[in-house]
């Protein structure tokens, strides 16, 4: 059985209009689904910070943990994905700068 995280007995999870209740449950309880849209996205991610943050209990360092991570995955997304199509991009149409 997959870990489900604690927020599902809190309720919030169902506060999530955009994805119905029996995808949230696929979603979780399949980590190799991929999801199709960006709230899945977002929903995906969050349940894996939730899971750290069950894991690990709430304190600074904790919170610090989770949004230095999610900070760092952004930065590295950027600089390894977007950037390099972007200047594929301004080479092919042509730089506006």
């Amino acid at each position: 059985m997959p870990f489900i995280p604690s927020i599902t007995t809190v309720g919030r999870i169902k506060d999530m209009p955009y994805i119905k209740e029996s995808r949230r449950k696929d979603l979780v309880g399949n980590p190799d689904l991929v999801p199709m849209t960006a709230g899945e996205l977002n929903f995906k991610i969050t349940m894996l910070l939730v899971q750290y943050l069950d894991k690990y209990g709430k304190s600074y360092e904790v919170f610090n943990d989770i949004m230095g991570a999610m900070t760092g995955a952004q930065l590295e997304f950027y600089n390894r994905v977007i950037t390099p199509y972007e200047d594929k991009k301004c080479k092919e149409n042509g730089d506006v700068y």
